[in-house]
Order: structure tokens, then sequence, then C-alpha cells
């Protein structure tokens, strides 16, 4: 059955191939809604996979010309940036249809679940929900699980792109989004901080919903090894909260850190027990994100080993350090980096093994480089080898009005004043052909950006082009 509270016999959603949207559309779809929907992305053409996917689970699409929206007994669900005059919308005002957004519906099914965990942090989100859900499926408490990324141990040949999964068990585990303030319409049982640092809003406001979030939970799961987590952590009541770090003091910690090019192992303590975990995901980051997911685990009553036992199992999430393919002796890699601390991760990953990076970095939108220029400047410059060499296109468009104060080329101009190989390249595909001309055996090119799905594709192809150069 589908939730009593809002109209969700009948979903349309507008914007359906969204990272957020459609695995909420699969979860309604699972429970047996009758659930349909438009895009522009299928409108255009562009990853036609998916929308395959979601007929496969019989979702129904329409073009985005008003065409699915015939009665006022559907749910209009579309995000705040979906303009007043595309036709779907214009329809549903003509019928009087209800409206609700992504983030209502969500919270809705979230709050009204048994063992609603939520996962919140600027970054790592993704990664710690499919951390969470696996550990749940491996222990077989059968969850339901909505991520906002392909989670790889539920993807099959049949369903690509699992970035769901409907299940029976008590558990709804969900990543929560604070770029909007949708945060706070979600009442965890138990709550993930995993990091709070800039992206879409000030430092300010972050803490404050961050704060508000972790109160209302019967369980904080806080790593204290953020800076700005921590302080969150300490006002938070000590009954209340479990503690995760590496090389740190916490109720759950890593230490002994063995990084390997595409895995790491650790030291886990807690409760009194010590137990050396192998991860098949690579960085010190993803420990940070091990100990979340373990945490969370514990504090909805899941032993410590068998938590420690079944993260072993998890595969990662597509486009988190996500190997492509090697051709020519270039790994080409796709990953989700596109702010100041995702980006540090990754580069961090990557430095602690040899080899020159070709990195291209097509920003997520002209908003939020005008908010972390600055911090992604500096993080990049910090981090931009010798050798190295940084192509920037312009950031992702899919149409309507925006700003555009600061471009990608600002962001190259200020790298290259610090003496750094940065481009600025403003188409793509000439960007890609850019990187794969210049590398060499040895190399590591990878594609880092969000909300835009053909960054896989793009990958893909610059994999096939090191294999047919000559």
């Amino acid at each position: 059955m589908v939730d009593a509270k809002l109209p969700l016999d009948r979903p349309f959603f507008v914007g359906i191939g969204g990272s957020g949207m459609m695995p909420l559309a699969l979860i309604l779809a699972g429970r047996g809604a009758d659930v349909s929907g438009s895009d522009r992305s299928l409108d255009q053409g562009r990853v036609p996979a998916k929308f395959d996917d979601l007929r496969a689970r019989g979702v129904r699409l329409f073009a985005q010309d008003g065409s699915g929206i015939t009665s006022p007994d559907q749910l209009v669900i579309a995000s705040a940036a979906i303009e007043a005059t595309v036709p779907d919308m214009v329809r549903a005002a003509e019928l009087a249809c209800p409206r609700a957004t992504r983030a209502q519906v969500l919270a809705s099914l979230f709050n009204d679940s048994a063992l609603p965990i939520g996962v919140a942090g600027t970054s790592g989100k993704s990664t710690v929900t499919g951390m969470i859900g696996w550990i749940f499926h491996a222990l077989g408490r059968d969850p339901t699980v909505m991520n906002g990324a392909v989670m790889k141990n539920f993807a099959t040949p049949d369903a690509p792109f699992a970035s769901a999964l409907v299940g029976k068990g008590d558990a709804f585990i969900s990543e929560v989004d604070e770029s909007d303030g949708s945060i706070a319409l979600y009442r965890p049982a138990v709550a993930v901080i995993g990091n709070i640092s800039l992206d879409h809003k000030g430092l300010d406001e972050l803490r404050q919903l961050f704060g508000d979030f972790a109160g209302t939970a019967r369980t904080s799961v806080v790593n204290v090894g953020d800076a700005e987590a921590a302080t969150l952590a300490a006002t938070l009541p000590r009954d209340r909260l479990l503690t995760v770090a590496t090389d740190a003091e916490a109720d759950i910690a890593a230490t002994a850190l063995a990084p390997e090019p595409f895995a790491i192992a650790f030291d886990l303590a807690g409760q009194g027990e010590r137990h050396r975990v192998r991860l098949s995901v690579p960085g010190r980051h993803n420990v940070a994100n091990a100990l979340a997911a373990i945490g969370a685990c514990v504090a909805a009553g899941v032993p410590l080993a068998d938590a420690a036992r079944a993260i072993e199992g998890f595969a990662g999430l597509r486009r988190r350090f996500d190997l492509v393919g090697t051709a020519a002796g270039v790994s080409v890699i796709d990953d989700f980096g596109h702010n100041p601390d995702k980006i540090a991760a990754t580069l961090d990953t990557l430095h602690a093994f040899p080899g020159r990076l070709l990195l291209l970095f097509q920003p997520h939108g002209y908003g939020p480089l005008k908010v972390m220029r600055r911090e992604l400047v500096d993080s990049l410059a910090a981090r931009l080898a010798p050798g190295d060499v940084l192509v920037m296109p312009d950031p992702v468009y899919f149409g309507g009005t925006v700003t555009r104060e600061v471009t990608s080329a600002d962001i190259i101009e200020d790298l290259r004043a610090l003496g750094h190989d940065a481009r600025h390249i403003p188409d793509r595909a000439h960007a890609a052909a850019a990187l794969v001309a210049e590398a060499e055996s040895g190399d590591r090119i990878t594609v880092m950006g969000a909300r835009d799905d053909t960054l896989s594709l793009l990958a893909a192809d610059m994999v096939e082009s090191l294999r047919v150069r000559t």
C-alpha cells in the first residue's frame, strides 16, 4: 500500500529521470502505485537506457507536453526548478491537480516507516546510504532504500539503474538533502551526519539545518573526525549520540589504514571488539563513510561484528570513483566530485599512488560556482601536482533561466594565475578529446561532475577513443 496522507495512487513525476526522482518513482511503483511521468531528457533522447528501465518496471512515460496529465486525481510531483510555463505544469494548473515536491513525498514515506534511517552530510551521503542498505540486505533484513546513485550490488542487466530497493522490512534508509532545506522535513529514528562543509548553502545555515535534523533523532551517528560535525556532536545529549572517527577517539573508530588503488583495509574498534575490515572501494574518505554506515546499523540494533563482516561485500556506487575501463595503459575513472570536499577526496585517493592526473571537471551549475569559487580553487590548487592537467568545459545546462556571474573560465583563470596547467575548453566533447590526445600510459583520466548522467557515457566514450587511438 502507498502512503495514505498524500494521494499517491496515481503520481505523475515531472522530471522523472532525475537522480532524486527516479528512485522515488521506483519505490512508489514497487508499492503498487500507478506511476507515470515525463522528462526533458526523454524528449531530447538523452540516456535512453534509463527510461527503458523505468518502462520495464511498469512506469508509463510521456512527452513533457502536458499529454500525461489527464485527471485531477493525479498528484503532480515536481521540483522547484520546474518552471510554471512547462506544459505539464500548465496542464496540472488547468485541472487543479494536487502538487507536491519530491522531498515532501519522500519525507511522508520516510516518517511513516517503522525504522527511518536518514543519512545527511555535504559529501558521502549516497555511499553511506548504499553501505547501510547493503548491510541490512546482506543480513536478511529486507530494507527499503532510497538512494541518489546506482548501487552496484543491486544492478542487473534487467534493472541497470538500481538506485532504489523496495523491501518488506522495518527499515527505510534514505539520504536526505540539505541543499534545498528539505532536510527539515525528516524525522529519523537514526540520523547520520558524515560531514558539514560548503556546497549549496552558507555554513551558518548548514549548521542550523544539520543541528535540527540531529535533534529529532533517537540516536545520532556523527563523524567527529570532521571539525564541523564534531562541533555539532558536542551539542547533542550523550545518551543519544554515537560517535565515529578515523584515527581519533570515538565510540567506533578506524586505525591502521592500508590503502590500495581500488580498495582499503583498516582495523575497526568499538564496543570492546576489534575487527579487520577490507572495503572494495578506495580512499580514506570511504573508511569514514564505512564507519558512519556501521554506526548507523549498530544504532539500529545490528551487532557490530555482523555489520563489519557484511560491509566487505559492498561493491560501491556508479559514478563514485568508478573505474570505467583501461586502454593504452590509461585508466578512466568516472566520479561524482563536484564540490571542494568531494574533489579533494578523489584527488587525495588518486595521488596516493603513482601516475599523472588528467582531469575533466564539468561544474554542476553556475550558481554553485558562484557560492564556492574560492573554496573550489583552493581545493584544486592544493592538490594539482606538477604534470597534472585540468580541463573544464562550461557548466551543465539543461534549459531555464540562469545567471552566469561565475563561469568555468573564471575558475581556470584563478588556477592559471597560481601556476597550474588548467584549460577552459567550453565544448565538453572537445575537452574530452583534448585529454585523450594528451594521455600517455600510466596516466589516470578522471571525469568529474554532478547532475548529468551523460558524463558516464562520456567516460565510456573516452575509453573507446583510447582503444582506437593510433
